[in-house]
This record gives structure tokens, C-alpha cells and sequence, in this order.
């Protein structure tokens, strides 16, 4: 049995929300109702909708900000969003395309041309979503940014790399992220062959080095750019990744396997060599092994097998 495509309507208004949940359902979709913006957030925490219909004016968290909080989260960022409003000011179009939405309808709707948009809006994010998780499947390191450089999406591999830069509860400051924005607007109008690279900090006294090339433009309004790490950082996540080592650890453990003493691995970070000293053991300890050459030998044959 085919699955239904599920739509979910936002809007505050009883009458509105009979109405469309008996077009949406007629039309041969499931309809998912929420009469607020916090009844929105909830309900896509427990369940994906295909696409969202959103009042733009409503009391409370409005639609607008309802989107851009939705827009956050991973899990349903890659959903469109049309707006509905009574509003035809182009003032409130912008601010609903703004806040990530891809399409606005107007009121009194119209029921044929609603049907028609959320059909070509489902089938557009379908083939976007083929395309997304093609590219996950292949291990890029990608990601799409609108044109103000706000990120859209990235595959699970650029995320990893890119822990403490994306916007959220739990990610960048907002002058990182905003930061990250600009970098990546200016990238994309820049000569062909320049790049954006940003020096990071990796939560634990050091920092990391993360380097941006532009594409191509992806669908209508995104913009798709590469992400890569340098070959030192290359080694650095290969070590941590693969023995379930901390970031300062790696960098510890790479140095000691291009022979350098503790002194020098304290010169290099920037620790004093008691701190290089405690972090061998952590190392010697998660790795299995009792002494510097092993711990070498082991971190040399790692990174053989992974170049």
C-alpha cells in the first residue's frame, strides 16, 4: 500500500483548520493539525510531516518564528514550509520566505491552487532529499547555504566536522554563526579557486582548522559548497575517531608519532609537558598499550590503513 504524503497545518483558527484538513484528506493526503507554534514544535519532535502549512500571524510564537525554529532542527529542516496569510504586503512575503519558507499562499484560499502548490512543493523536496541522502550515502563533505549564507543542510560527514559552528540550542554563538554567514555569502560572489578557511576552537585549549570551497547553486535559492579539514586535522580526526581518543589526546598522540619528546609536544600546544604527560596515560590507557613506542607504532598503522 502506497503511503500517504503528511501534511501538517498550523493555524489558530478552528473553522480554517476544518476546512483545509477536509481538502488536504480529500485530495488523498494525511492531515496533522497544530493550533499553535509550541503545539508545532512538539508534534514534529514525536513525527516528520512531508510539508508544512503555517499561518503566518498567529498569537504567540507566529508563524514566522515558528519556521525559523523548525529550520533548526536537523530532523525537519529540509521540510517546506508555506505560509498562509491574509497579509499581501510584501513586507510579510519576504519575512516569510526569510524565515525559510518556500511558498506563500494568500486568504481566502483558493483550494485547487493550494492543492497544486503542495503537490509540486512535495514533489520538489523529494527529489532534494534523494539527492541529499545520495550524497550522505558517499561520504562528502557538503553542505547548502541560502544566499545570506545561513546553512540549510549538510551531510552527517560535514556536521561532524562542523560541531560548534551550525546555529541551535546546543551550537554556535550567534556571532559565530553569523560569522560563518557572512564568510559564506562573500565565497560564493568571490573569483573562481578562493576559499574561506576558519580557525576554530576544539573545546579543549586548541583549536582546528576547517577550509570552504563554493560549487555550484543546488536548488533555487541554495547554494552548495564543500567542507574539508587540512591534512594535519585529517590525522588528528582519524586518530580521535578510531580509538575513541579526545581531541587534545590525538594531537598528543600524533606528535609522539612523528617522534617528538614531551617537551616538544608541550612547545607545539602550547601545555606544559605534566599536562602532555597526564594526557599519555589517558592515551596509553584507551589504546591498551604500556609505552610510548607502542602507542606510536599503533598510531603509525592507523593512519597507514586510512591514507
Amino acid at each position: 500500500m502506497k503511503r500517504r504524503d503528511m501534511i501538517l497545518v498550523v493555524d489558530d483558527t478552528p473553522e480554517t483548520l476544518g476546512f483545509l484538513t477536509d481538502a488536504i484528506e480529500d485530495a488523498g493526503l494525511t492531515a496533522l493539525v497544530a493550533t499553535d507554534g509550541d503545539g508545532a514544535l512538539e508534534l514534529v519532535a514525536q513525527i516528520t510531516p512531508d510539508l508544512i502549512l503555517m499561518d503566518a500571524m498567529m498569537p504567540g510564537l507566529d508563524g514566522f518564528e515558528t519556521c525559523r525554529r523548525l529550520k533548526q532542527r536537523a530532523e525537519v529542516s529540509h521540510v517546506p514550509v508555506i505560509f498562509m496569510t491574509g497579509l499581501t504586503d510584501t513586507e510579510h512575503v519576504v519575512r516569510g520566505l526569510e524565515a525559510g519558507g518556500v511558498d506563500y499562499v494568500t486568504k481566502p484560499i483558493v483550494v485547487d491552487e493550494l492543492i497544486a502548490r503542495i503537490r509540486v512543493h512535495l514533489a520538489n523536496a523529494r527529489v532534494s532529499y534523494a539527492a541529499r541522502m545520495a550524497l550522505d550515502a558517499t561520504g562528502r563533505f557538503l553542505l547548502a547555504a541560502d544566499a545570506e549564507g545561513r546553512i540549510l543542510w549538510c551531510t552527517p560527514q560535514a556536521e561532524r566536522l562542523m560541531q560548534g559552528l551550525l546555529p541551535g540550542p546546543d551550537g554556535a554563538p550567534a556571532a559565530q554563526a553569523d560569522a560563518l554567514a557572512a564568510g559564506l555569502a562573500r565565497l560564493r560572489q568571490a573569483p573562481s579557486g578562493d576559499g574561506l578557511a576558519l580557525t576554530l576552537p576544539d573545546g579543549e585549549g586548541g583549536t582546528r582548522r576547517l577550509e570552504f570551497s563554493y560549487l555550484s547553486p543546488a536548488n533555487p535559492g541554495e547554494y552548495l559548497f564543500r567542507l574539508s579539514e587540512p591534512a594535519a586535522g585529517r590525522q588528528e580526526a582519524i586518530l580521535r575517531d578510531a580509538l575513541g581518543l579526545t581531541a587534545r589526546e590525538a594531537d598528543v598522540l600524533l606528535w609522539l608519532a612523528n617522534g617528538k619528546s614531551n617537551r616538544d609536544i608541550g612547545e607545539i600546544l602550547g601545555i606544559s609537558p605534566r599536562t602532555v604527560n597526564k594526557h599519555l596515560e589517558q592515551v596509553f590507557a584507551k589504546l591498551g598499550v604500556e609505552n610510548r613506542a607502542s602507542a606510536a607504532a599503533l598510531a603509525i598503522r592507523m593512519l597507514a590503513a586510512k591514507s
